[in-house]
């Protein structure tokens, strides 16, 4: 046998043991990397699946009140167009008042994951089943932001996953933003992800380029309490970097972060301030009717289940909410007596970020009712609830105190106590279900208590979880739905809602009202008769079918064709204000003598609510075209005269178009000709005449006016024998907010480039 050199044999060894301790550490990073990704993928899934049993007990939960007349129509509208190649989005013409996109601003036309959600639900045919998904993701969203900023902030995994998976399905959240207001939820979800980016990019960690995206995709969403958010965030930053003063260059970092971030939210919002001019939604008023403002005692039930707060809502005669408005989470309270607060002690200049933040919320949402853009405070309770959890989350991970444990455990006791007297107070009629509430935190503190003492963390966040979904469970039972709101039920299947594309061609007028549809009844709305939605509707539903009318739901209005048409928010009839008026208006001469509002609109199809009118008189030129328990359709017996596919309506006498083109929604050409020798010469349109219109003939401009109800005319000079007008409408600061959000991208990629290379620098 040969013998082995002893070198070679040690050099043998050598490399057998490099390789297992190489192997041994590629295993632990491949388990680090599975519990690193597994976890918020778990967070999400959980998330997402808890988001459907809300459609256990109402399939249309997420198709409620402005979800069902506002969003989802026309989120339905604008992926049709997508589809068609229809971009950017700037203008419907057939939405009448709620067709300026861009002054709207809650559309978010500048989000690329709102646009792709657009053209998602296109191609649903459920509505309701369409809002299920769409807002799942965003729960998804926000969860998944609350896990890494609760982990940016120290908690551990098991930790930010406890809280992760509840705040999503907080009282307010769920209710409100999820079921009816999802734009505020869309606006909330990127918040804790800029915050968590925004606090890295201050430590170095990552570079500009990431909170900046994650910045604008949450101003794009149109918001303005998620652009309140941002600014907020970064303020608190400074603040704790500033008091920390332990990361050279973090101050510098975050003001730049804010300049950036701040050049999109140009191109959010000045359309709509330049729009404010026209708009009957101004808001500039400072006071307080307490329609949802909540109060501090309201904190203190938010771990029952079954807490209704004392909160004055829509309905003028509410005096408490239908729904757990003010719940956050069932561990929060009961387990406040099993933490350890030496953490908030050692760690408090760590927090400093989350504690202003919340502090600055709480003392907002207690405040007046309306303060400028912002109204109805109990909006702000979702944004204090984030910075709680964050702070929870850092105390939970320091695991339970297991000391003193019946004094800890009187504690419990005591508070679940005061929890169900005060849920008692608000609402005794449903004392049993206070009483299975209160039962089920005390069973679940005891599993969560003997849990962590046996297994530890992960067996105590287990039942957190278990908790949440149980919670969850009995509050869509016993609180199917948000009762303070308007209950429309609206049809959602797409296919019923495009068989009014046939009833009512043309440009259509809906003389009508919602409350003798939807009365109101000890508080609350009464679900309508579904019945009725067959002849009629209200908001933008009547988007889905494509139909053209002036019924649609506006946050911004547009005060002279409001007032021409008695009109309200959402393209009803102001009954109590003005009983007949839209009807009467639209047959009545304009100034002058001039042509009716029906025949400047070019309308086709009136639909007159018998409830309103029950026998309208017929113009001339119309008839009864169709007759119901509902609603009396009047049409035209022959069609206003047209020039081709543009929206012109009416020419002065002796003026002769010969085409009339609309390559875009916001632009279209006419060609005319002179037939008389002399005099003014005026264009009027069929569309609202929207600060930044511009029309010039063969190049040279000429002045936009108000006409008739705030129609664009068009004025020419006497001298013309003819000519080719161009009229072009541009959203008011369009082209600054798109420099400011280019100069914000191209800043953010500069400030992430020299980061990148300063930290290749460092490394060397």
């Amino acid at each position: 046998m040969t013998a082995v050199p002893t070198s070679s044999f040690s050099d043998s060894l050598d490399h057998k043991a490099s390789s297992r301790e190489k192997t041994e550490k590629s295993q632990r990073g491949k388990a680090s990397w599975l519990v690193h990704l597994g976890v918020p993928t778990g967070v999400a899934f959980l998330v997402a699946v808890l988001s459907q049993i809300p459609t256990l007990t109402n399939r249309v939960f997420y198709f409620w009140d402005d979800s069902a007349a506002q969003f989802l129509p026309m989120w339905y509208r604008l992926g049709q167009r997508l589809m068609a190649g229809d971009f950017p989005l700037l203008l419907d013409t057939e939405a009448w008042i709620g067709g300026n996109l861009t002054a709207e601003a809650m559309f978010g036309v500048w989000n690329p994951v709102n646009l792709v959600n657009y053209l998602l639900v296109a191609n649903f045919d459920d509505l309701a089943t369409a809002g299920a998904v769409v807002k799942a993701e965003f729960l998804v969203i926000l969860a998944l932001g609350v896990y890494l900023l609760a982990r940016e902030y120290g908690a551990s995994r098991w930790a930010a996953s406890a809280v992760a998976v509840a705040l999503p399905f907080s009282g307010f959240t769920l209710y409100f933003e999820a079921s009816i207001w999802i734009a505020g939820l869309m606006a909330f979800a990127w918040v804790p992800h800029f915050w968590w980016a925004a606090r890295k990019m201050a430590r170095g960690r990552i570079s500009t380029i990431w909170p900046f995206l994650l910045g604008a995709l949450c101003v794009t969403v149109g918001n303005p309490y998620g652009l309140l958010g941002i600014g907020l965030v970064l303020l608190v930053l400074l603040i704790e970097f500033k008091v920390g003063g332990t990361v050279k260059g973090a101050f510098t970092r975050l003001f730049l972060l804010g300049a950036t971030v701040g050049g999109v939210a140009l191109l959010v919002f000045l359309p709509l301030l330049g729009n404010s001019g026209v708009s009957w939604r101004n808001s500039k008023e400072l006071f307080n009717n307490t329609q949802l403002v909540p109060s501090l005692q309201d904190y203190l039930s938010s771990s029952l289940p079954s807490y209704v707060p004392d909160i004055h809502s829509f309905a003028t005669v509410s005096v408490r909410m239908t729904f757990p408005a003010m719940y956050l989470a069932w561990f929060v309270v009961p387990l406040l007596a099993w933490l350890d607060w030496s953490v908030l002690r050692r760690g408090w200049k760590q927090l400093l970020g989350v504690l202003v933040i919340g502090g600055v919320y709480l003392v907002a949402t207690v405040g007046p009712s309306n303060f400028w853009m912002f109204r109805w405070p109990l909006r702000l309770v979702e944004y204090f609830y984030l910075a709680v959890m964050v702070l929870f989350a850092v105390l939970l991970s320091a695991g339970l105190k297991l000391d003193h444990v019946r004094r800890r455990a009187w504690i419990t006791v005591g508070a679940l106590a005061v929890t169900a007297y005060l849920s008692f107070a608000s609402w005794p009629k449903i004392a049993a279900w206070h009483i299975v509430a209160v039962l089920l935190l005390g069973v679940l503190v005891a599993l969560a208590v003997i849990a962590f003492r046996n297994g530890g963390s992960r067996p105590l966040v287990a039942v957190l979880h278990v908790g949440t979904a149980a919670a969850l469970a009995l509050q869509v039972v016993w609180f199917p739905m948000n009762r303070d709101v308007a209950p429309y039920n609206f049809p959602s299947s797409v296919a019923e809602l495009k068989t009014f594309a046939a009833r009512y061609p043309g440009t259509m007028v809906q003389v009508a009202d919602r409350d003798p549809v939807i009365a109101r009844g000890k508080g609350q709305f009464l679900e309508p008769d579904p019945e009725v939605w067959r002849d009629l509707l209200f908001g933008n539903v009547y988007r889905v079918a494509g139909v053209d009318t002036t019924t649609a739901y506006s946050g911004m209005g547009f005060k002279p064709f409001h007032k021409a048409l008695c009109l309200n928010d959402y393209g009803g009839s102001k009954v109590r204000e003005c009983p007949g008026d839209t009807f009467g208006n639209l047959w009545a001469p304009t100034v002058g003598g001039g042509p009716p509002l029906a025949d400047l609109i070019k309308a086709r199809t009136v639909v007159v609510q018998r409830a309103m009118i029950d026998t309208p008189q017929v113009p001339p030129g119309w008839k009864v075209a169709e007759r119901t328990d509902y609603v009396t359709v009047l049409r035209r017996e022959r069609d206003v005269p047209t020039w081709g596919a543009g929206r012109l309506s009416h020419v002065t006498p002796g003026t002769k178009v010969t085409n009339d083109t609309m390559p875009a929604q916001h632009e279209e050409s006419v060609v005319f000709e002179r037939a008389t020798a002399k005099g003014p010469i005026s264009l009027t349109f069929a569309r609202l005449n929207w600060p930044g219109y511009k029309a010039t003939v063969d190049g040279r401009p000429v002045g936009v006016r108000n006409g008739p109800g705030g129609l664009v005319t068009v004025d020419l000079p006497e001298n013309l024998s003819g000519g080719k007008v161009a009229l072009t409408w541009t959203p008011p600061g369009l082209w600054i907010g798109l420099t400011g959000a280019l100069a914000g991208l191209v800043g953010a990629l500069l400030l992430s480039a020299f980061q990148w290379r300063r930290r290749r620098s460092d490394a060397r």
